[in-house]
């Protein structure tokens, strides 16, 4: 929703809490005026709300005055102003539109209205379709009173003068003039007594609504604050009856603990004095146990020794054969290295035998 900020006027502070709250309760945040010049005031020092809620009648300056004040400020003539009043009649709505007044509210406000003004304004305002604000001539303007049954270029004579009046020039070049007959002066003192008693009317039932409010306000705070205390009082006593209870409750707990614990460890004492020392059932146990890891001990024995035997008879065939294989070669080196001698003493004494004959022979045949 566009619509975020309102500024209300009313010269009743019990009015303006029940607007107020409405308004509050659709997440807006909202200004109070007490007055037409106060509300002028504060558009002047403030930032301008998105809409405007007016009172018809106030003291001073009223709601219509303010209206067109509003209106004749180029700075402030585009906000939208809701007059809030009991006078909702087709006339005024069509007459407070002419000085610029965006819709109307009947007092007292209800949801529903206030529901239906606010969305047909937020429409308007996204829209784009906010009437402009009207071109106002203050000069010679009435307010809010009730207008008198007089032509709007009547002129006003103390006393009839024209009875043989021509019908031609005369109303061509003057204005009517009406004569101030005393049915006419009686209509106009009605009309300004009434104005003047419904203003009057309004001031006091503001006052009286103003001191009942602040009466009522006082009697709810008072109220307010004694439930606070009396509440107080019983959530003390409360909490102290729930601590005594709690301590005793706690004492209980910690004496049935306790005695639970007392007679646990009597029972384990007990089984453990029992069972101090070995039972012959214990010492039965035992001997069958040992029994049986020397049985499986000498079964494991048994099983390493025939492994080891096995593996000493491989480990001695395979030397022996290593043995034999190393002695074969070693002789037939030998045998090899024999016969390379013999061959060379027989060839050395077939060199020797040679040379002798050699020399035997040159000896002979030199």
């Amino acid at each position: 929703m566009t619509i975020k900020n309102a500024l209300l006027v009313d010269d009743s502070k019990v009015a303006r809490f029940a607007l107020s709250k409405l308004l509050e309760g659709r997440d807006m945040e909202v200004n109070m005026a007490g007055s037409a010049e106060e509300a002028l005031d504060y558009l002047s020092a403030n930032n301008r709300p998105d809409v405007i809620f007016m009172d018809h009648l106030m003291p001073g300056m009223n709601g219509v005055e303010a209206t067109k004040a509003i209106k004749g400020n180029p700075e402030t003539a585009g906000i939208p102003i809701i007059m809030c009043t009991s006078k909702k009649s087709q006339s005024f709505t069509e007459e407070a539109r002419n000085f610029g007044v965006y819709n109307i509210l009947t007092k007292p406000p209800q949801i529903d209205g206030l529901s239906s003004v606010l969305e047909q304004l937020n429409m308007d305002v996204t829209g784009g379709t906010l009437p402009e604000p009207p071109e106002l001539d203050f000069a010679g303007q009435t307010d809010e009173e009730e207008l008198l049954d007089i032509p709007e270029d009547a002129a006003l004579e103390l006393s009839p003068k024209s009875e043989t009046k021509t019908n031609g020039t005369a109303q061509g070049t003057h204005p009517q003039v009406v004569p101030l007959t005393s049915d006419l002066i009686e209509q106009i003192a009605r009309s300004a007594v009434k104005t003047h008693i419904n203003n009057r009317l309004h001031e006091l039932l503001s006052s009286l609504f103003d001191e009942q409010f602040d009466h009522l306000k006082r009697v709810l705070d008072e109220t307010s604050r004694k439930q606070e205390a009396v509440i107080d009082e019983k959530l003390n006593a409360v909490a102290e009856m729930v601590d005594n209870r709690t301590a005793n409750l706690r004492d209980d707990v910690a004496a049935e603990v306790n005695l639970n614990l007392v007679q646990e460890l009597s029972h384990v004492r007990k089984e453990l004095a029992k069972n101090n020392g070995f039972t012959a059932e214990n010492m039965a146990e035992l001997k069958d146990h040992i029994t049986s890891v020397q049985t499986i001990d000498t079964e494991f024995w048994q099983t390493l020794q025939s492994e080891a035997i096995q593996q000493a008879h491989e480990i001695s065939r395979e030397t022996a054969e290593d043995i034999a294989q190393r002695t074969i070669d070693l002789f037939i080196s030998q045998q090899r290295s024999a016969t390379s001698r013999i061959y060379t003493i027989g060839l050395a004494a077939s060199l020797g035998i040679f040379t002798l004959g050699i020399a035997y022979i040159s000896g002979l045949f030199g």
